[in-house]
């Protein structure tokens, strides 16, 4: 589906406004009707059919209940002058059948009718999910730093179950309603009076008017439950996603409040909901009523004035109650396909927002050869009262390793994130062999970029899996091969599941190492000529940290790398260190020359030394402690 170019963009602060129902209903209107799908077409043209067929059969039931009133009328008590079709009153039995079979009849083809367009209404189900779910892909990282993963998840689940209510409704109940109500009429103005029409419409109006005006009022309810439910999701979501930290700092009891703070507002929201649901249907019952019992007196009345028999009165209170299902099913309707937009809306307002991050008209795919890469006077800020980079301009030679350093804030992860378009800057260039990647594809320049990022984040599946993800048409040996380069094939091959072993949610079953060295190993597996090694090892212990590092180096071996680091013990080989503060580069050189000269980085290098110092007195001192227990300790 093209965007709204009216929309603003996932990272503009205005919010787009919300579509109308008729806006809504036309954008419905590509997943509703298969287009490019003749055998769904022809399901929805059989299914149309059949309820047409069904609802002539509907129209026919009532009648074969009053003859059969009619005839076993005559057959006990005859009155003299009566009309009376003597074929037909030779066989009440034979009528009485006649009835079950139509009903039977009529109840098979709205089954058939509704397994044939069942298919018609996943395969929109499918589409809708489809798309929104890649266009949440494409949207910036702005937008998903903006939102919540729970509320997501919810918008796309209660937008599915919209889409499918409003295909089933709008096709298989809405249209069949009008015809039977439309047959209706016509067969109480020529079997009767036209009086006995005008009451039906009446009463039909002010039950839809009744209708309308309560959802209208039910809508505000469900949006404000709707709301409490997304919020309460969010928070049971993040509560669970972050477990460990629950308790670390004991927030159980505190984590539940916040909980049931939220469920307090969809109790009170829902609550009303049931409420108002409640009027609504008495309300409907109470006019529906009104208007039947006034049919039925008119009725009544010409019985006993000899215009019509008792069958007649049978006939009108039949086709009445048949005609309080669809009526029902037509208040139904509408306060199903209200709740089923307002359920989509949120859906639709992302699936019409505008990536922030766009591939230019006419972009092309980049040609990574060497993978040199430029900044050029390259300038950013995630808010503009608060630049992070000012002008900050570097090469990375082909093959060659650089690293940015510096204090927490300086922008060096910036630098990283702006590399691979998930930002775009407001000022300068970033080329890869002389092309701006501006100009390029996404696709193509993400597919020439290598991540291993600090806190690696594995899919909630097998280590192959996650490993395979850098390459999935890799073959086993391949995604092996890999796993040793990375050093995680030895404990890979130890454990009884191999590469089939689950990792469990986000990796939490493996270790700060062991995640890490899975994501070098897909890195490497996917090859590519650029890697980005953003404080890789920072979250890590010493030991594991020179194992990770040793890898690294492996994997740096022949590629431009750039490193973004805090230990500054990991870039001391870098064929060039950057000093980032305050988003400008203040220093550049080798290890050497940077501290040779005494400034920032010599600083920095001093302090971390003396802060590495003082953690092995500790370390010694707790193993001295350690040592004196263990001394003291009674054999045996």
């Amino acid at each position: 589906m093209t965007p709204d170019p009216a929309q603003a963009t996932d990272g503009g602060s205005t919010p787009p406004a919300r579509p109308g129902l008729v806006a809504t209903y036309r954008r419905l209107w590509p997943y509703l009707w298969p287009y490019g799908r003749p055998d769904l077409q022809r399901r929805v043209f059989l299914a149309f059919g059949l309820l047409i067929v069904a609802k002539f059969v509907t129209m026919v039931t009532p009648f074969t209940f009053k003859w059969a009133t009619d005839a076993l009328v005559a057959m006990t008590d005859p009155k003299p002058g009566a009309p009376v079709p003597t074929g037909l009153l030779a066989a009440p039995m034979l009528l009485i059948g006649l009835y079950g079979l139509s009903r039977i009849v009529m109840a098979g083809l709205t089954q058939v009718r509704d397994g044939l367009f069942a298919k018609v209404a996943m395969h929109a189900v499918r589409r809708l999910a489809l798309q929104t779910f890649e266009h949440m892909h494409r949207l910036s990282l702005r937008f998903h730093l903006e939102r919540k993963t729970g509320g997501l998840t919810r918008v796309l689940e209660r937008g599915r179950g919209g889409i499918e209510e409003l295909s089933r409704l709008m096709v298989l109940t809405l249209v069949p309603t009008i015809v039977e109500f439309v047959l209706v009429l016509g067969v109480l103005a020529y079997q009767f009076d036209w009086v006995y029409s005008a009451v039906v419409f009446v009463t039909v109006a002010a039950y839809l008017a009744f209708t309308w005006k309560a959802t209208q009022w039910r809508i505000t309810i469900r949006r404000r439950m709707n709301a409490s439910d997304t919020d309460a999701n969010t928070k049971a979501v993040d509560s669970l996603l972050n477990f460990e930290t629950v308790k670390y700092f004991g927030a159980e009891g505190r984590e539940a409040a916040r909980y049931d703070a939220s469920m307090a507002k969809y109790e009170k929201a829902s609550t009303q909901t049931y409420v108002s649901l409640a009027i609504l249907n008495a309300g409907q019952a109470v006019i529906f009523t009104l208007g039947m019992t006034v049919v039925m007196w008119l009725a009544a009345r010409d019985i006993l004035a000899g215009r019509t028999t008792l069958g007649g009165f049978v006939l009108v209170n039949t086709l009445l109650i048949q005609l309080a299902m669809p009526l029902n099913f037509m208040g139904m309707i509408y306060r199903e396909i209200k709740q089923a937009l307002i359920d989509i809306d949120d859906m639709f307002l992302i699936l019409h927002r505008n990536p922030e991050i766009a591939d230019r008209p006419g972009a092309t795919a980049l040609k990574a050869q060497g993978g040199r890469v430029e900044f050029r006077d390259v300038r950013f800020a995630y808010d503009p009262a608060r630049p992070i980079l000012r002008g900050v301009s570097f090469t990375v030679p082909a093959g060659q390793t650089v690293a940015i350093v510096g204090p927490s804030g300086a922008g060096k992860s910036t630098l990283s994130r702006l590399l691979f378009r998930f930002y775009e800057p407001q000022g300068g260039q970033i080329l890869i062999d002389g092309q701006d990647i501006a100009a390029v594809t996404q696709t193509s320049l993400r597919a020439a970029i290598g991540m291993v990022p600090q806190d690696t984040v594995l899919f909630n599946d097998t280590i192959g899996y996650n490993i395979r993800y850098g390459c999935w048409d890799a073959t086993d040996a391949a995604v092996r091969e890999a796993a040793s380069l990375a050093q995680i094939d030895r404990f890979v091959s130890a454990l009884p599941e191999g590469y089939d072993t689950p990792v469990g949610e986000r990796g939490l079953k493996l270790s700060g190492g062991e995640k890490q060295r899975v994501a070098i190993a897909r890195t490497i597996l996917k090859g590519p000529p650029i890697l980005v090694l953003d404080e890789a090892t920072s979250a890590l212990d010493s030991f594991t940290e020179r194992e990770i590092q040793d890898a690294l180096d492996k994997v740096s071996r022949g590629r431009t790398t750039l490193v973004i680091a805090h230990r500054l013990s990991t870039v001391v080989n870098a064929d060039e260190i950057l000093v980032l503060d305050k988003g400008v580069i203040v220093e550049r050189g080798t290890h050497q020359n940077l501290l040779d000269a005494g400034g920032v980085y010599s600083a920095l290098w001093s302090r971390q030394r003396e802060a590495d110092a003082a953690l092995a007195v500790l370390q010694g001192v707790d193993e001295g402690r350690v040592g004196m227990v263990r001394a003291v300790e009674p054999v045996g």
